[in-house]
């Protein structure tokens, strides 16, 4: 005996039930002509993965239904085919009130026109950036379906990470586990799923497939790299990651139980990941929402370097524009280092002097800052007028502006609000400085996408950092040296470690408690932010929620 199935590793657009209906359609077509009989498709499917309130709206959940139900009719004529779609469902959706309505993370199980059985999460994750509790109700049931004579036990997502389900299934008869699933990408995740699915194989004594969701949607990135693990929990095949794919999987029965053989991709190192999810964030926030490209501030310092490599690789020379807009304070190595970089990756490249405009701003602001010497208020004003500019580029042109601030500065408040901090997608807002010094380092080395240079000039790298904005100005001035900021950003903010732990593990108590007070009294800047990538375990955004008016010191 023999089972084929498929993974249908795709990337769905929220809200398009159509749509995404018919990727699901042609990939079941593509999958039966190959041989295979089940095609397994990633949690929530039908609607993309988060569609975060659009669940409470009735119609949407009618919408998803509807989507299920043409798949189906659609799929009616291949004959032995079954089909998981991922979806939400509902219990009276015309009510008007949502207190009343019961909605569920579901499965069903679709074969010859007809919806077989529908299966209903069970474990619903709330922590980081899930957000399940709000939108549906536990599920109570089990779901066990036989294709060619195997017995498939369904899981959906969370499910996996807890005994009862798999066990359940086990008990129901199941001979293998699918686990349908949409966990947002971070730096480590990928290894942290593999171990806690041999945990649960090993559990119950099944082999397990594991099929993935792949694709950006706002801040969060799902990687893909969908997988097979034996009996024993060990790996027998990997999807790649960050790109669709129709990953086949054969079982044999054999004496010891179901034996799985799939294709192995190459595991890609942590900043090769870091790189894939930067790139597809980019592309598929630009590509869904319809823009037709984007344009951001080169300023010949590391943080515009990175996000301008970024974007080419993610969207192709064509539709990135960079502007350089030179204050009375820029080096003339920023203007050289600039110019190099646009030009090794052909990229359209103007300068927009703003001397002319900062005169005229400290001229009409003459008089009311009689007699007060030059601050930050003067350093704010050039970051505000260049977020003008951008910003009616933006406007005259519809190409977004891509924003360059990195975690290390939206923690400190080392950013200007309507400044540097205007636009609509922040590319690196969820990487430490640190981490931007090492992928561009990376980038310089290796060519994913076959650029075929280094793009980043190397003085862009080795010179001390500096907003520019007065004379001599680097950023250890306002800052503490990166590699201990990060270190305490790190512990603090990213892992939770209390003001005194982190003293005691060898940081100096004035610098940590100052860390801890610009982290507390900047949120009101972050809650102005842009969108951004979240790629660690703990971004600024849903991951963080703390308030902007309080009185509680760590």
């Amino acid at each position: 005996m023999a089972l084929k199935l498929c993974i249908a590793q795709l990337n769905f657009l929220v809200g398009d039930t159509a749509g995404n209906a018919q990727k699901i359609i042609a990939a079941a077509r593509a999958a039966y002509a190959q041989g295979a009989r089940l095609l397994i498709t990633p949690e929530l499917s039908i609607c993309g993965y988060p569609a975060e309130d659009l669940l409470l709206r009735p119609a949407f959940i009618a919408a998803c239904d509807d989507a299920v139900k043409e798949v189906a009719r659609e799929l009616a004529g291949l004959k032995g085919l079954f089909v998981v779609v991922g979806h939400p469902t509902g219990g009276d959706i015309r009510s008007r009130s949502v207190a009343v309505q019961r909605r569920f993370n579901a499965a069903s199980v679709l074969s010859e026109g007809r919806v077989l059985e529908t299966y209903a999460k069970r474990e619903l994750p709330n922590y980081q950036v899930f957000d399940e509790y709000r939108y549906f109700t536990r599920g109570q049931g089990t779901c066990v379906f036989q294709v060619d004579g195997v017995n498939v036990g369904l899981l959906i997502c969370e499910d996996a990470w807890f005994d009862e389900p798999a066990r359940l299934a086990r008990e129901a008869g199941a001979e293998l586990l699918a686990v349908i699933n949409a966990s947002p990408f971070h730096v480590g995740k990928g290894g942290e799923r593999v171990a806690r699915m041999a945990e649960r194989a090993r559990a119950v004594g099944l082999p397990l497939v594991y099929a993935h969701l792949v694709g950006g949607q706002d801040e969060v990135v799902f990687d893909g790299a969908s997988f097979v693990l034996d009996a024993r929990g060990e790996l027998a095949g990997r999807a790649p990651g960050f790109q669709e794919d129709l990953f086949t999987v054969q079982a044999e029965r054999t004496a010891d139980g179901l034996a799985l053989a799939a294709p192995l991709a190459h595991e890609r190192s942590p900043e090769a990941q870091l790189w894939d999810a930067l790139v597809l964030g980019v592309r598929d926030y630009i590509g869904k929402n319809g823009f037709p490209g984007v344009l951001l501030g080169l300023s010949g310092g590391i943080d515009s370097a990175l996000v301008l490599a970024v974007a080419v690789d993610a969207l192709g020379r064509d539709k990135v524009r960079t502007v350089m807009m030179p204050s009375p304070y820029t080096a003339d190595i920023s203007w050289i280092d600039a110019r190099d970089m646009a030009a090794r990756l052909g990229v359209r490249y103007d300068e927009i002097s703003i001397v002319p405009q900062f005169e005229a701003f400290k001229a009409a602001l003459a008089r009311e800052f009689s007699g007060l010497p030059e601050d930050a208020t003067e350093e704010n004003i050039q970051a505000r007028i260049r977020g003008v500019l951008l910003m009616a580029l933006s406007n005259k042109f519809g190409s977004i502006v891509l924003t360059t601030g990195n975690k290390s500065e939206m923690a400190t408040g080392y950013c200007t609000l309507y400044g540097d901090m205007a636009g609509g997608f922040a590319v690196i807002k969820d990487l430490l400085k640190t981490a931007v010094y090492r992928l561009a380092r990376w980038r310089n080395v290796h060519d994913p996408y076959g650029a075929g240079i280094s793009p980043i000039p190397e003085r862009i790298i080795t010179r001390p950092p500096s907003a520019e904005l007065r004379p001599g100005q680097v950023d250890q001035d306002s800052l503490p040296p990166y590699e201990i900021l990060d270190a305490i950003l790190e512990r603090y903010m990213e892992n939770d470690q209390g003001v005194e732990d982190i003293i005691a593990a060898g940081f100096d108590r004035a610098v940590v408690e100052r860390v801890a007070r610009l982290i507390r009294v900047n949120e009101y800047k972050r809650r102005q932010a842009p969108v951004g990538i979240r790629v660690t375990h703990r971004s600024f955004g849903k991951d963080w929620r703390y308030p902007i008016t309080g009185k509680f010191k760590a």
